[in-house]
């Protein structure tokens, strides 16, 4: 098959789709920045995928059920929304925040396509600041008393487990999603992640996390390896160059911003009138 993904690996959704591809050998092509067809549709919504250039498609649990994985129930996917609390923090310094952004820039194409690239994922990244900080405003949801609370229906997932994984003997869906979620938190560090780090509730969790990475070494989007020690490596950082690049980027766009926050405030505007739900 003939794969192309677009997505950037903060995404829990657009990582839980690269951990099934990863773990099915699946060989595919990674877009950081939306192709014009996804553009023109859904703005920078993800994670979309083509099959052996087919229309692109979008939502993770659809796309994870092409590969066979099977969907999971809406209890589940409600409490897998709830251990992503802890995302509205990840702006909270905006230096880190596109730091993070920078680093994680292409790398593995040629030196041209690595400059274009990464100097367009600086609109991406404004766009998801820009986002996360209306969602502060509008949501106004209530900080949790205790982030560990979120986790402990996967806590629990495992002890009633029939394997090591939250799907038994195999990682299945539930496994994806929920270690998506780790990486998202793991990759701009919020207070979810010092929650899993510490809270005394939460070692089978803790011992899942380290089956997973072992399982999954060798997969290049492992920001979880920072903080769990194994042999699984850290995710590869974009060079020094192609940060500047990204950074020259991110100055031309605020630079714009005339042009570039109605821009995104449209972008916003189309993902909710094409989004289906869920992931």
């Amino acid at each position: 098959m003939k794969i192309k993904v677009y997505g950037f690996s903060h995404s829990p959704w657009v990582q839980a789709v690269l951990l099934a591809l990863f773990d099915k050998r699946v060989e595919h092509i990674l877009y950081q920045n939306p192709p014009i067809e996804v553009f023109k549709k859904w703005g920078v919504y993800m994670p979309a995928i083509s099959i052996n250039d087919e229309p692109w498609e979008v939502e993770s649990m659809s796309i994870l059920q092409k590969f066979d994985y099977e969907e999971i129930s809406p209890e589940e996917l409600e409490a897998a929304n709830k251990a992503w609390q802890g995302v509205l923090h990840r702006p909270n310094n905006p230096l880190r925040f596109f730091s993070s952004f920078a680093r994680g820039g292409q790398t593995s194409g040629s030196t041209l396509s690595n400059l274009k690239n990464n100097f367009l994922l600086s609109f991406v990244s404004l766009y998801m600041f820009t986002l996360i900080n209306i969602g502060k405003r509008t949501l106004k949801q209530k900080e949790p008393d205790d982030f560990g609370n979120q986790f402990i229906y996967w806590e629990n997932k495992l002890l009633s487990s029939s394997g090591p994984f939250m799907d038994g003997e195999e990682p299945g869906t539930r496994d994806l999603v929920m270690f998506g979620i780790v990486q998202c938190h793991a990759s701009i560090p919020v207070p979810a992640l010092d929650a899993i780090l510490n809270d005394h509730r939460l070692e089978n969790f803790r011992a899942w996390i380290l089956i997973m990475q072992k399982r999954f070494k060798g997969y290049p989007y492992l920001y979880s390896a920072k903080y769990f020690e194994s042999d699984a490596s850290s995710p590869k950082n974009a060079g020094f160059f192609q940060r500047g690049i990204f950074f020259l980027g991110l100055c031309v766009m605020i630079a714009a911003l005339p042009v570039t926050i109605p821009l995104i405030l449209f972008l916003m505007r189309r993902v909710q009138e094409h989004r289906i739900k869920n992931f």
